[in-house]
């Protein structure tokens, strides 16, 4: 299979990077010299420079021989107009990148009239992310799975004594629980009973939706929990646009910070019942200490990772319940289980674990990538003539970097062991390290499940 990736920003890196692992035959093109040298130096695929649309290079590379286009750079109307030429002239299949929040509405129009199968947008899917865990009832940032039945929550073990120097086989409470990952200085890994957990260790902790709500609840440091009534955002760009409209659905009061005067008007414009202020929201004299403290949620939405952080952090201290930031950098991985902030939410890794569940095809239900890019989390759907069906998991004999972390049967939700066998129709949950993904498709996957090429050329 071969894909043709327009635009080597920080999106289309991270996807060439997964795709790779899909093994997938992966061509870069960016009209930057400086951006092709950085995918040179970091991945093994094909890079070209030029314009992309400048047609004649889409001839060049017989792009009518391309099984897939994404369009990631900066201008959503480029990418619309590269996808769709690459469409007519041959290629298979196009997904495009579509940020602007003026053109959400007509996203449907803008497929079925320009032949363009999916638009991906990473601020609205971000924006998505962070309500969800803002209306959570809890403060530890959680995914679920199965349909809710599973959750997973992270967790700092910081300083605290129930945790810090004990090995997990050791760790009171946990008897139907698992930590399927710790996350160390940025390194996310796969531990056994052995493991010893050390200081501001990221653990991750998987079981039924039940036991991971006690744990939740337990160790969430929250003395009298209370819904998300009122959001403070800082920056009214994209991300912040979206989140603007889906909160105030929700009824939850918002507060904009934006100091660019133009984006302040128009999004006081596009969300009237939302209050905006045009300023400068790193400097607490904007905001009287009264105004802050009402606040039950903060999150750090500008174009700067290093401001969203500080600014995070500070609202934090400042006895905001929930404190978010958004970052798009991944040199701040290894310093971020260092620090107290509630969540954080990257874009391009939300956005490049929805393209590779489309990829995948139905058998993945859900697949989460980790900040370090060393692991995934993935729920998959058994099919009915897998090999490892009916076989022990300690005969299946994994590779080292594969844990099944849950087994969903019917309404049962099972931390297994190495007695517990696979049956037809059951769902997993898996932790798997990327070296590792091929392996854990020949066991888990059907060849036959369908996946983006297959579901588009059909028509599905």
């Amino acid at each position: 299979m071969r894909a043709l990736i327009v635009g080597g920003g920080k999106l289309g890196m991270r996807l060439a990077r997964a795709l790779v692992e899909e093994s997938v035959e992966i061509t870069v093109l960016d009209n930057d010299p400086r951006v092709i040298q950085k995918v040179n130096n970091e991945l093994d695929v094909l890079t070209v420079l030029g314009n992309a649309l400048d047609f004649n290079i889409l001839r060049e590379l017989d792009i009518h021989n391309y099984d897939l286009i994404i369009g990631t750079v900066t201008s959503d109307e480029s990418n619309v107009l590269i996808t769709s030429i690459a469409k007519k002239l041959g290629c298979k299949s196009a997904i495009a990148r579509i940020r602007n929040p003026e053109y959400h509405s007509q996203i449907r129009l803008i497929k079925e009239e320009l032949d363009i199968d999916y638009v991906i947008n990473p601020e609205r899917a971000a924006a998505m992310a962070i309500e969800k865990y803002l209306l959570k009832q809890y403060s530890l940032m959680s995914d679920e799975f199965a349909g809710g039945k599973v959750k997973l929550v992270e967790f700092n073990v910081g300083q605290e004594k129930e945790f810090v120097n004990k090995k997990l086989m050791d760790l009171d409470n946990f008897d139907n629980l698992l930590i399927a990952a710790i996350s160390r200085r940025g390194y996310t890994f796969i531990p056994d009973g052995n493991t010893q957990l050390k200081e501001n260790d990221v653990i991750l902790v998987i079981g039924a939706r039940k036991n991971i709500d006690a744990f939740d609840r337990d160790h969430s440091k929250v003395t009298a929990v209370k819904p998300t009534k009122s959001v403070m955002i800082l920056g009214g760009g994209k991300l912040g646009d979206y989140l603007c409209s889906l909160l105030l659905e929700d009824n939850i009061d918002v507060l904009v910070i934006e100091k660019d005067h133009d984006k302040a008007v128009s999004l006081k414009e596009r969300h009237p019942d939302a209050v905006v202020i045009h300023g400068d929201g790193t400097d607490f004299n904007v905001l009287e200490e009264e105004v802050i403290k009402s606040y039950d949620a903060f999150i750090g939405a500008t174009g700067i990772d290093e401001t969203n952080i500080l600014m995070a952090l500070s609202m934090k201290e400042e006895g905001i319940t929930k404190s978010v930031a958004k970052i798009s950098r991944v040199n701040f991985i290894n310093v971020l289980d260092r620090l107290n902030l509630d969540a954080t939410f990257n874009p391009s890794f939300i956005t490049a674990s929805l393209i590779l569940k489309l990829i995948r095809g139905k058998d993945a239900l859900a697949i989460s990538l980790m900040y370090d890019g060393n692991m995934e989390v993935a729920e998959i759907q058994l099919d009915d003539d897998l090999e490892v069906l009916d076989t022990s998991l300690a005969d299946l004999s994994l590779p080292k970097g594969i844990l099944i972390a849950v087994i969903v049967r019917g309404q049962d939700v099972i931390i297994p062991n190495g007695r517990s066998c696979l049956r037809k129709g059951d769902r997993i949950i898996v932790f798997c390290k990327h070296e590792n993904v091929h392996a854990m498709k020949e066991y888990f996957y059907n060849s036959e499940s369908g996946g983006l090429f297959n579901e588009l050329w059909s028509g599905v």
